[in-house]
């Protein structure tokens, strides 16, 4: 499935406020007749997009025959910006979440002030020192710790991601980062967003790079970048799913 997060408090249900996940389970729950829970394969934060995301639920009914006519009968139920591709039974062991062993984020940056895609890109004015940015990527990869670079007062065990690839690239409009690791943080890759965007504008250097990160401190790393150019763009199940 995918979805367009401008409108929503992120995937996980809140108490106040309109989310991707209550909204598949009311849609759910009207067409199969029953109480449906949808778990998810993240917990993207308010106005995050996902084009590419994997939840699961359980459900009395037999659905791997009609598969295809129940996601079109979904697709009408839910609303214009969020779309269910693919509907199929899995075995019982297989868990949205906890299965998965990467997730891949992109960030969009344009340079041009953009007019269609504006609520998917983050406008910024100037060149930024992209050398200098990748230089301080081979810092991320290297990292296994990103407490600089976490929300406060999470409820995680561990602030530890094992980064399997990171970049920023130059690309027609702006710039892109992309990102994958076996899990993420709250805030995290808008956090190193923002803060290698101060990289690239020259407020601070690799070295300095290095201190915010050795620190493991959230008040030394940057401001973190707007949620609209963050996009949860692949999960990896080791082969299943897998985005084609």
């Amino acid at each position: 499935m995918a979805y367009d997060g401008t409108n929503y408090k992120g995937w996980q249900v809140q108490p106040d406020g309109n989310t991707v996940q209550q909204t598949v389970e009311h849609a759910l729950k009207t067409l199969l007749k029953e109480d449906i829970s949808v778990t998810g394969a993240g917990r993207t934060d308010t106005g995050v997009h996902a084009s590419f995301f994997v939840a699961h639920f359980d459900t009395s009914k037999l659905l791997e025959d009609k598969s295809p006519e129940f996601v079109f009968r979904l697709n009408r139920f839910l609303p214009d910006d969020i779309v269910v591709y693919k509907l199929q039974q899995v075995p019982e062991k297989m868990h949205a979440r906890y299965s998965a062993i990467s997730r891949t984020y992109h960030y969009n940056i344009s340079t041009i002030k953009p007019l269609y895609t504006r609520n998917y890109t983050h406008y910024i004015y100037g060149p930024l020192d992209v050398e200098e940015i990748n230089r301080c990527c081979e810092i991320i990869r290297e990292t296994t710790d990103f407490t600089s670079f976490s929300k406060l007062h999470t409820d995680v065990k561990t602030n530890r991601c094992r980064i399997m690839d990171v970049s920023w690239k130059v690309v027609e409009t702006g710039y892109l980062f992309e990102i994958k690791a076996d899990r993420f943080l709250r805030n995290m890759v808008r956090s190193l967003v923002g803060t290698l965007l101060d990289v690239g504008y020259g407020k601070i250097n690799r070295d300095d790079f290095k201190q915010i990160v050795e620190s493991k401190d959230r008040s030394r790393a940057g401001m973190s970048a707007p949620a609209k150019g963050l996009f949860l763009v692949n999960i990896s199940y080791g082969g299943f799913p897998e985005r084609s």
